[in-house]
């Protein structure tokens, strides 16, 4: 059984392949916060801004099988997937949470496979990852031991005094990014002057250690999902 909050076709707004068309499949539960605003204040990972209780969400549910799941994704692409595999064009799954690991295994990449997606994965690297991942974004918080040590982009927000950028140099990646940390919640009128602080905070890093680049989130910036 798979338990899936939401998933759409969007932009992915941020990192290496930020702007790329995919289906985002958030599934359900973290093990690092539990997602109840009662419980962030003890939480691991407690600047978390995103919804992955229940399954509730736009397009979400539960799914009894790895197919069920995969044709359900590839509903959402527009077309037929295994048609633009057949053009060039490779239709593209991020599996994102909440913390994907706990329930993503192969079954179910090779269920995305077989309908013609390449499959991205955003985690905290807490899990090991099942074989057959095609892009792996690993995204470490606070304390939490990762024990993913190769992947092809390392994605950290910044800044948290648990999770200093020079901890991460042994984990080997195509990419470094630091992400500029929000605020859990916008006032009304949308702006986040800790997030306007922690940009600028992140952009002095990168130019001192130019081995990491600076990654925004785009879809936040222009105003998609």
């Amino acid at each position: 059984m798979y338990r899936v909050k939401e998933a759409f076709y969007t932009l992915q707004g941020e990192g290496a392949q930020a702007g790329r068309a995919a289906v985002f499949c958030r599934f359900s539960k973290c093990n690092l916060w539990t997602g109840r605003e009662a419980d962030r204040a003890s939480a691991v990972c407690n600047f978390c801004d995103t919804d992955f209780v229940g399954t509730d969400g736009q397009n979400g549910g539960r799914f009894a099988t790895a197919a069920e799941l995969a044709g359900h994704v590839a509903a959402l692409w527009p077309g037929d997937p295994m048609a633009d595999v057949e053009t060039g064009i490779r239709p593209y799954v991020v599996c994102t949470g909440g913390e994907p690991l706990l329930q993503l295994d192969e079954a179910l990449i090779r269920a995305f496979h077989e309908q013609g997606f390449e499959v991205g994965v955003e985690t905290n690297g807490t899990l090991p990852a099942p074989a057959g991942i095609d892009w792996l974004c690993v995204s470490p918080k606070a304390d939490a031991t990762v024990v993913i040590r190769e992947c092809d982009e390392l994605k950290l927000v910044y800044p948290q005094p648990l999770a200093l950028p020079e901890r991460f140099l042994e984990i080997q990646a195509q990419h470094y990014f630091l992400s500029p940390m929000a605020s859990p919640s916008l006032p009304e009128d949308g702006r986040d002057p800790v997030k306007a602080s922690n940009t600028r905070k992140a952009v002095d890093y990168c130019l001192k250690h130019p081995r990491w680049r600076l990654t925004l989130q785009m879809h936040k910036i222009v105003g998609i999902d």
